[in-house]
């Protein structure tokens, strides 16, 4: 089974790259000129007519954007993950106030051409307008009441929100940078991944297993995640089971200090979003209420990238998160 499992994990990522490859290679628009044998750039060559511009119909309504998109500032985790998967390096991005830098799933080669403008949610525009971007993506949870300021600087498209409705989200940014395409190919290749692993845990019978996700944040507690998140979704697509007490359409609920017991599962996977001591990751894990957890008692509880499990919410970290998936149950 383990050798079956890394066959399909190789498989995989080998289907990543050549998507990833083919997107670069189907991108149009601006291109240098090439350079003559003397190392002089010929001028006989003209530069390709611009795309025509594309309708996309966003959470504020219809949107005109350039066709296939160059300079792209991406506010929010999610539209990092999209343009990345689709092969585009952004000029700009926001990145959480709790985060240090660029998510680890990402080869720092591919982020190490981003510029950061600032936290997400309060961006700092003067940074965003002086890298000259011809679109913005972002959300309205996080920029919806700067969304004036923002289609000021460039076209500007925004899901309604992030983490449940992630698989949409992707269609909207893949629709805004053009590329449809690859991203019917990223889909079908994420749905034919779910699968096997899906089959993977039956033939072990670990698909019944119940699997807990737990996330510590500051000044938010300890929250459980249900069915409606970003991984609750992941998980259902690979046909895991959920404890009752996350087996809801809800995104995520606090849990009281005196109601761990509601976190444990076969296994319980957690993970911190920003400073562990701010969020009294250390202090929940050794309290009594944790150490009593049968999946704790039962050494199967698993500290897990919050940058990848909660803040990837597209394709490329989905895709990460089932490969982790299937080796954390053990299949």
């Amino acid at each position: 089974m383990h050798r079956t499992a890394r066959r399909t994990q190789l498989t995989r990522r080998a289907l990543l790259a050549g998507l990833g490859a083919a997107a670069l290679a189907g991108c149009t628009g601006r291109h240098p000129a090439a350079p003559t044998t003397d190392g002089v750039e010929t001028a006989a060559q003209p530069s390709p007519a611009p795309l025509p511009q594309v309708t996309v119909t966003a959470a504020t309504g219809p949107v005109l954007v350039p066709g296939a998109p160059m300079r792209v500032v991406v506010l929010d985790t999610d539209a990092l993950d999209s343009a990345l998967t689709l092969g585009i390096t952004p000029v700009g991005a926001a990145l959480p106030a709790g985060d240090t830098g660029f998510p680890d799933y990402w080869p720092a080669s591919r982020v190490a051409g981003i510029r950061l403008v600032g936290p997400a949610g309060a961006p700092d525009l003067a940074a965003v307008r002086a890298l000259r971007p011809d679109l913005l993506l972002s959300n309205q949870t996080r920029d919806g009441d700067r969304y004036e300021q923002l289609r000021e600087i460039a076209p500007t498209v925004l899901s309604q929100t992030t983490g449940a409705p992630w698989k949409a989200d992707f269609q909207l940014h893949a629709q805004a940078l053009s590329r449809e395409a690859a991203a019917a190919a990223f889909v079908a290749a994420y749905q034919k991944h779910a699968g096997q692993v899906a089959q993977a845990l039956s033939a072990a019978k670990l698909s019944g297993r119940k699997v807990s996700l737990v996330r510590f944040t500051a000044g938010g507690g300890v929250r459980m995640f249900g069915r409606q998140s970003f991984p609750g979704i992941v998980l259902a697509d690979a046909g895991v089971a959920r404890p009752d007490a996350q087996n809801t359409d809800q995104s995520d609920v606090e849990l009281p200090p005196d109601q761990l017991a509601r976190a444990d599962g076969d296994l319980l996977l957690y993970a911190t979003y920003g400073d562990p001591a701010a969020a009294g990751t250390a202090a929940v894990l050794a309290s009594p209420g944790w150490q009593a957890l049968g999946a704790v008692r039962a050494h199967r509880a698993f500290p897990v990238d919050d940058q990848l499990w909660f803040q990837g919410m597209g394709y490329t970290a989905a895709n990460f998160v089932l490969d982790e998936l299937q080796r954390l149950l053990g299949a």
